[in-house]
């Protein structure tokens, strides 16, 4: 009886899964990307003031010191507090094999937001005036990203079905509702790598920094898949 109960379960079973199978749409998944070049109208600018010498303390104050002058220009130039941020404060021994040594280096890196770029040049010279004497990078950036993501979304979703739309016109078919959407996006700000050391010596010989601005490129991208009529 027991037997009889098993092989008719089994059969049920399969008869189901066939079932199943017979009513499973097909689907074709696919992908999708949306760009939007944009010009950036605000950077993310990261300066630091370094500093070395025999005595751990006598570093650090001139290091502080300097930091100092930095966050007073800032403030001179009307800057608000909240757009520039201390991101690493170091101070560690070196030690010097060749003269049997030790030395100490004191060093603070500020990640400045600058909402107005026709400001960088004469911004960049105050600071190095101050004693920034290492500039680490620029990243740039829009003040309106999130309107224009929203536009690369619908790009890449256009971008997706049309895709699809013909791979299924290749096919004789055509598709129909999406069954499923995933956001694949990244979100990428381009570094302009600048990185550079001088002494208080060269300051005053420094040109007048330059800022090639260019665009950069807001993308979406998405995978979806469709039902196949």
């Amino acid at each position: 009886m027991k037997r009889i109960a098993l092989v008719l379960l089994f059969v049920t079973s399969l008869a189901g899964a066939q079932v199943t199978q017979q009513n499973q749409q097909p689907l074709i998944n696919v992908s999708g990307e949306g760009k939007i070049m944009v010009t950036p109208d605000r950077a993310d600018i990261t300066v630091g003031v370094e500093n070395v010498g025999a005595d751990a303390n006598d570093v650090k104050k001139k290091n502080d010191a300097t930091v100092d002058a930095v966050i007073k220009y800032l403030k001179s130039i009307k800057l608000p507090a909240e757009d520039y941020q201390t991101q690493r404060v170091n101070l560690y021994r070196n030690y010097d094999y060749n003269k049997k040594k030790y030395s100490y280096t004191a060093s603070q890196t500020i990640t400045i937001h600058l909402k107005d770029l026709s400001k960088y040049d004469s911004m960049m010279m105050g600071l190095v005036d101050a004693g920034v004497n290492n500039i680490q990078g620029v990243e740039f950036k829009t003040s309106k990203q999130a309107q224009y993501e929203s536009e690369a979304r619908v790009k890449a979703v256009a971008a997706a079905k049309q895709k699809a739309a013909d791979y299924a016109g290749a096919l004789n078919q055509k598709i129909g509702k999406a069954v499923t959407v995933t956001d694949n996006t990244q979100t990428y700000y381009p570094r302009m790598m600048a990185a550079m050391k001088f002494n208080d010596a060269e300051s005053a010989d420094i040109p007048k920094e330059t800022l090639a601005i260019g665009e950069i490129t807001v993308t979406a991208n998405v995978n979806i898949s469709f039902e196949l009529n």
